[in-house]
């Protein structure tokens, strides 16, 4: 690569779009997209987090809650994807950031849904819910039922407390 190919990379980085979203539910799903299944059934405006680098990066402009699954075993290392650690570098979607959804496998054991608890750990927010692979028709009622509680202006209210 010649010299001032290098020189221009930064500059090339800094010019990456974005997309910006006051949605109230931002998700990631991989390109297997079964996250991506369950959050079409809660048929609800959504963002979803880039797969690749090559998309826009997305940021946050209202309160929202995010829906993230956990893979791979390994003890917990490697749970969190480097798309939603690139996403939750952005300052502005850390401070939006009100509650996390975590999908899992039961088979991880201790490590259940490990993402989304070390997520909330870390933003100090909620984890609201946990579902098992691509969920049921009841953890589809209870998410988006528990959202619209979760966005009403009493809960709101208590969460600031």
């Amino acid at each position: 690569m010649p010299p001032t190919a290098l020189a221009d990379r930064p500059n090339a980085e800094a010019q990456n779009p974005v997309q910006f979203t006051d949605s109230k539910l931002i998700y990631f799903s991989s390109v297997s997209e079964n996250t991506k299944r369950f959050v079409g059934k809660l048929e609800m405006d959504v963002a979803r987090i880039p797969v690749f680098a090559t998309e826009p990066q997305l940021i946050s402009t209202a309160p929202y809650v995010l829906l993230i699954p956990t893979y791979g075993g390994e003890h917990g290392k490697r749970s969190i994807l480097p798309q939603i650690m690139k996403f939750l570098q952005v300052e502005q979607n850390r401070e939006n950031l009100r509650g996390v959804i975590g999908a899992g496998n039961t088979n991880f054991g201790a490590y259940y849904c490990i993402a989304a608890k070390r997520i909330a750990q870390k933003c100090n927010v909620p984890v609201l819910y946990k579902f098992e692979l691509m969920g049921t028709s009841d953890d589809v009622l209870k998410v988006k039922e528990g959202l619209e509680t979760f966005w009403t202006p009493a809960s709101q209210n208590r969460q600031q407390r």
